[in-house]
């Protein structure tokens, strides 16, 4: 068995690995020709060292991330619907942040994922709160959610303001408040 990883920060997977094979001579096929390279690292420390590092940022950006969301506030004060919903975001984000990659795809665009990374880990909880609010007002079919919440939270910084202001102009000025029963 080889233990390896697909990324720095992908969890490790463990699998039949084909021993190495050197200095094979082709004239002698006897077996006193062939060198047997072991794929396990024997030492493991800088290996494990390096797993360790790994484990420890997760666990920093998971902890951020958390801490800037709100989190535990929210899983003890919300409804179980909203908790749900707020724990399906908080994923959404780990995953993000925490499994690096070259490029993230939002709204069909490939974006750095140093760029990306660095917008989601200023997420606080207004942005879930908006993508949440958005997602409850929206009855359109959405056929990939992850990708969905992937751009809303991407996007949530740059337009909720601009949400809410369009809101109040409505509310005030749009019939808003006739719609709603309050004037």
């Amino acid at each position: 068995m080889q233990t390896s990883r697909g990324s720095e920060s992908e969890l490790a997977e463990v699998h039949k690995a084909d021993p190495i094979y050197t200095n094979y001579n082709q004239t002698n096929q006897s077996y006193t020709d062939i060198s047997y390279t072991n794929p396990i690292n024997q030492s493991g420390s800088e290996d494990n060292l390096d797993r360790t590092d790994v484990m420890d940022d997760v666990n920093a950006y998971i902890e951020l991330i958390k801490e800037n969301i709100e989190y535990e506030h929210h899983m003890k004060y919300d409804d179980w619907q909203n908790k749900a919903l707020y724990e399906e975001l908080f994923e959404v984000i780990c995953e993000v942040v925490c499994v690096k990659r070259t490029t993230i795809r939002i709204a069909g665009e490939d974006y750095p994922y140093e760029l990306v990374k660095s917008k989601f880990l200023k997420l606080n909880s207004g942005h879930l709160e908006y993508v949440i609010g958005c997602m409850h007002d929206t009855n359109t079919k959405i056929t990939n959610i992850k990708a969905y919440m992937v751009t809303a939270l991407y996007n949530a910084p740059s337009t909720m303001n601009h949400y809410y202001q369009q809101e109040v102009q409505h509310d005030m000025y749009g019939g808003g408040w006739h719609e709603k029963g309050i004037v």
